[in-house]
């Protein structure tokens, strides 16, 4: 795995499961005085994960053709 992705890969990570841990601890965020819904971290916990899951799939599988 290139560095770029390995690194794209730790961070995606990292995003995902600090929402997972907002979700799962039920931590209140304000931004400005509006409070942000915990449905934000749902979206913001399932994209990254898909993404990495893309990403690793993508290491994983045998390459095609010649480049």
């Amino acid at each position: 795995m290139k560095p770029a992705t390995r690194l794209t890969v730790i961070l995606l990570l990292a995003i995902a499961l600090l929402h997972l841990f907002r979700i799962v601890l039920q931590v209140e965020v304000t931004i400005d005085g509006a409070a942000v819904p915990m449905w934000a971290s749902v979206i913001a916990t399932v994209v990254p994960t898909a993404l990495v899951v893309g990403l690793w799939r993508e290491h994983l599988s045998p390459r095609s053709g010649a480049a």
